[in-house]
């Protein structure tokens, strides 16, 4: 419970400082996140991401306060980060339908994207595959690129990179360094290698097991710090189970576990298969630590 009650921790630091300029990694670090991280877990559990949830709720206030005061839309679209009534008008009538003038008029329409508030609710009980390994330092073999730290810009770049490793056949090469016996087997990975919050980026990678074989072209070997890890499975056509699969652990598992995740390096592994097959099967290798760790931590 105490994972959740930091999840709420942001979100009323959020909701304190929307009339602000908002730092994300401000915001994660009121739940004891990175940024990228943070933004990750928001967007799987509240379906929507950061940045549009801020939006929503800026614009929700917005239209609250044209329709009840007398202040100028220049004032309302400065206060709620917006640079001009230009930017702010264009926003405005996505989100709500009208003008913000309209929005002045006696019975004006107006849309309204509600707070979060994160409860436990027990609902119908559902099964959930999972084993806990703790492991020593892991080799892996990987191609690499920095991205933006930026959900909402990665959730495009990320599908093109593995579409572009596709095309350029370096799956096939990183598929050769597959072995049945390998912590992953025979699978595909992709990892958030690294962030670096000064610089709004992360590492992502794709990649598979290594055991000193020769270093292809392109390609480097990395080193997964030892770790805790919850190891869940998902099963079904990509990459909507896969999708279910995080939404479940998130607002499942965790909220009712003794574990709690680690801010960092979730591990998606992708076997050998027909990806589109219902018995197909994926896995997410997930850091984790015990609240007692956490709060020996503190």
């Amino acid at each position: 419970m105490n994972w959740i009650n930091d999840l709420q921790k942001a979100i009323n630091y959020l909701e304190d400082n929307l009339t602000e300029d908002i730092s994300y990694a401000d915001v994660a670090g009121q739940a004891n996140y990175s940024p990228y991280h943070f933004q990750n877990v928001f967007s799987i559990l509240c379906g929507c991401t950061l940045g549009e949830y801020i939006r929503c709720r800026r614009l929700t206030l917005a239209g609250k306060e044209l329709a009840s005061t007398k202040c100028r839309v220049i004032d309302v679209a400065l206060k709620y980060g917006y640079d001009s009534p230009d930017s702010f008008g264009r926003a405005f009538s996505r989100f709500h339908g009208i003008t913000p003038s309209q929005a002045r008029l006696s019975g004006a329409k107006l849309n309204s994207f509600s707070r979060l508030s994160v409860k436990l609710i027990l609902d119908g009980g559902s099964t959930m595959n999972y084993r806990v390994e703790t492991r020593g330092e892991i080799e892996v073999i990987v191609r690499k690129r920095n991205f933006s730290d930026n959900l909402e810009e990665n959730n495009r770049q990320l599908p093109a990179f593995w579409e572009e490793c596709r095309r350029d056949q370096t799956l096939d090469k990183l598929s050769a360094y597959q072995a049945a016996e390998d912590i992953f087997g025979n699978a595909l990975i992709g990892m958030c290698l690294s962030e670096n919050a000064q610089e709004k980026e992360i590492t992502y990678a794709i990649g598979a097991g290594y055991h000193g074989e020769p270093v292809g072209e392109g390609l480097s070997v990395e080193r997964i710090a030892a770790n805790t890890w919850v190891v869940f499975e998902g099963t079904g056509p990509m990459p909507g189970a896969f999708q279910e699969l995080q939404k479940k652990v998130y607002s499942e598992f965790f909220p009712g576990s003794e574990y709690r995740p680690l801010s960092g390096m979730d591990i998606q592994v992708y076997p050998q298969g027909d990806m589109q097959s219902p018995q197909y099967r994926c896995e997410l290798w997930i850091p984790v630590e015990t609240d007692k760790q956490f709060r020996k931590k503190g």
